[in-house]
């Protein structure tokens, strides 16, 4: 029996500042607000999904000890997408660099604490 594709993904993050959380997608990272509904606000940006629930009660995860990101995002133009975030004085978690598992990468920080990767196919230089 053939298994059923997934054809997109969402994710889906508690932040304690709907707001201001929703500012900084908006803002920083590019996004768009395609709908909102009390409590929650429903964002994208290209193939990413995002769902933003109001939880005011939730513990941040900037309090995580490890894995607090939550997404790798690809992209095409990691460099340019890596300027373009820190002109807009998103805070670096990682900065950009050419990763030996084929990826250029850099890593950012949100207003609660989330991590979020991207990365772009990057060819691995031949050992020698």
């Amino acid at each position: 029996m053939q298994m059923s594709d997934i054809l997109a993904s969402t994710f889906v993050l508690a932040v304690t500042d709907l707001a201001g959380s929703k500012k900084f997608y908006l803002e920083k990272l590019g996004f768009t607000e395609d709908f909102s509904v009390d409590g929650w606000s429903f964002l994208s940006r290209g193939a990413c999904r995002l769902r933003l629930g109001h939880c005011p009660d939730a513990k941040p995860m900037s309090s995580a000890d490890d894995h607090s990101w939550f997404a790798y995002l690809h992209v095409q133009d990691a460099a340019g997408l890596y300027q373009e975030v820190v002109n807009k004085g998103v805070k670096i978690w990682h900065v950009l660099g050419d990763k030996p598992w084929g990826m250029r990468e850099f890593a950012v920080v949100t207003p609660d604490g989330h991590r979020i990767v991207f990365g772009e196919e990057w060819p691995v230089p031949p050992e020698g």
